[in-house]
């Protein structure tokens, strides 16, 4: 079936291209994934289902699925930002591991599930792996 679906049929193509804090709350931390997915299509294509995982040393600091996802735009390229928090105990957690250069190792795996014609759904594997920046002390307060 692998090989007829990569001969046959054409298929999206997506990269995550960022991972970033959006701004630092009593309670939280907000971060967004950006992913950037283009639609050989002429039609747009359901998005079926987004789900993510972000780890840190082995252990899972977040994970989720994107709300509502949408559709991927006709023959373009279409955006989906992937809003997240991380919640204060986390951070603080994070903080003692990661000692004083503020900037930890993720590992960040997503799943993009999308409604291909006569396919069904077909699901692209997502893993990118970096630093993310924390939030200092003062930020927090």
């Amino acid at each position: 079936m692998g090989m007829i679906l990569g001969k046959f049929v054409k298929k999206p193509e997506a990269k995550v291209t960022d991972l970033d804090l959006v701004s630092v709350h009593r309670d939280r931390v907000q971060y967004k994934i950006t992913v950037s997915v283009f639609n050989p299509y002429f039609h747009p294509l359901p998005i079926v289902d987004v789900p993510f995982s972000l780890k840190s040393d082995g252990r899972v600091i977040i994970s989720g699925k994107l709300e509502d996802p949408g559709s991927l735009k006709a023959n373009d390229t279409t955006i989906l930002t992937i809003p997240f928090a991380v919640p204060h105990d986390v951070i603080v957690s994070l903080v003692k591991d990661v000692g004083k250069d503020w900037d930890i190792d993720y590992d960040l795996e997503l799943g993009l599930t999308i409604d291909l014609p006569l396919v069904g759904g077909f699901t692209i594997p997502l893993n990118r792996k970096g630093q993310i920046k924390l939030p200092t002390f003062k930020d927090l307060l």
